[in-house]
């Protein structure tokens, strides 16, 4: 599961020092050097982000440590980020990264907060802790923070009982009020699934789906094609549902292809396309969705939007088989074709052990019979 951060301060504008230019830039050079820390601080993001200077990872590493060293936790925040990151000679160095997060958190740093947070749940230069993981994110989500308050409702989203759902409902609602993409997509998840098991109306769900996807959230999009498409919470629309599928298919999101390859091959919702099919088909097989993968198997079986060709339909068979243990579909054709060398060579060992691991009723009969 991936858990936000937020990265913002490292590239935090210092623009209380350097409003004019370089002219001032050489006034917070005299300030830093000097050691007020707060020079120091800026000093760091001018020289990480690049301004009124060559952009120097190195040296701005140097200018966070002398004002971390002074307590100021903008700056202990930073280097945290930095040794974090593969930035300080190239490699991470996690447990100094926990040392400078903790620091700040510690002085009530959001950002830092989630950061210690997520080093907890990752185990990353601490030992692996989700209660404390908890302990810090709620800490920043208490402030406001989106990310951790995404972080805290994942930690309990997917735990059995109706009180950890109604955690994770409360904290993504908070982040999803703040106009959270992931907390709105999150939050009509746990809508949709109530819908499902009749307990509530399918009417918010579609809402915060609604509310992601028009951020352009192509999981909430592909949602709600599916949403439509069955006339779950609304009234069923396949136009509508091709529209979604589409934006979220033109994003590169697999099973929204795979899903408006087969509206275009069913003529659902749009004209019937086999080609535009076998576009889409495609372009969600070569990011290994199994689904996509049979389809084209199919496809080039049956001559369906291209040239029959029972070698190509053996190819997509095997692929959709090798990579999903559920796809039995996929694991009865592969079967069959290398058991009657169909589109391949005969291999009846072979046949036999793809047709087995379908388990299907027609894969049965078929193993009886031969």
């Amino acid at each position: 599961m991936a858990f936000k951060v937020e990265v913002n301060d490292l590239t935090k504008t210092a623009t209380e020092f350097i409003p004019d230019g370089l002219n001032n830039f050489y006034l917070l050079c005299e300030l830093a050097e000097r050691g007020n820390a707060e020079a120091q601080y800026n000093l760091g993001v001018a020289h990480a982000s690049g301004q009124c200077s060559a952009k120097d990872e190195a040296e701005a590493k140097e200018w966070f440590r002398k004002a971390a060293k002074q307590g100021f936790a903008n700056a202990q925040y930073n280097l945290g980020l930095l040794y974090s990151r593969a930035r300080y000679h190239g490699k991470p160095r996690d447990k100094e990264a926990v040392k400078w997060f903790r620091k700040a958190a510690e002085q009530g740093h959001a950002n830092a907060q989630n950061m210690l947070g997520v080093m907890y749940n990752r185990g990353q230069g601490v030992g692996m802790d989700r209660a404390a993981a908890e302990k810090w994110f709620r800490k920043a989500a208490e402030q406001g923070l989106v990310s951790a308050q995404n972080n805290i409702g994942r930690m309990y989203y997917g735990r059995s009982g109706d009180e950890n759902e109604a955690e994770a409902e409360k904290w993504f609602r908070e982040a999803a009020d703040q106009g959270d993409a992931d907390a709105q997509y999150k939050l009509g998840s746990i809508y949709g699934w109530r819908h499902l098991l009749g307990k509530s109306k399918g009417r918010e769900a579609v809402k915060w789906y609604c509310k992601a996807a028009e951020q352009g959230h192509v999981e909430a999009q592909s949602s709600l094609g599916n949403i439509y498409a069955g006339g779950r919470g609304v009234a069923k629309d396949e136009t509508v549902a091709v529209k979604w599928y589409r934006k979220a298919a033109e994003q590169g999101y697999p099973d929204a292809q795979n899903r408006l390859a087969d509206m275009y091959a069913e003529g659902r919702g749009v004209a019937k396309n086999e080609v535009e099919a076998i576009k889409w088909w495609r372009r969600a097989a070569a990011e290994m969705d199994s689904q996509a993968q049979y389809n084209l198997g199919v496809a080039y079986a049956s001559g369906r939007g291209v040239a029959k060709n029972e070698t190509e339909a053996v190819k997509w068979f095997r692929r959709a088989a090798e990579q999903h243990e559920y796809d039995q579909r996929a694991r009865y054709e592969l079967g069959r074709r290398l058991f009657y060398g169909i589109g391949v060579k005969r291999d009846e060992a072979g046949g036999k052990f793809w047709l087995e691991a379908s388990g299907t009723r027609k894969a049965k009969e078929l193993l009886k019979s031969i």
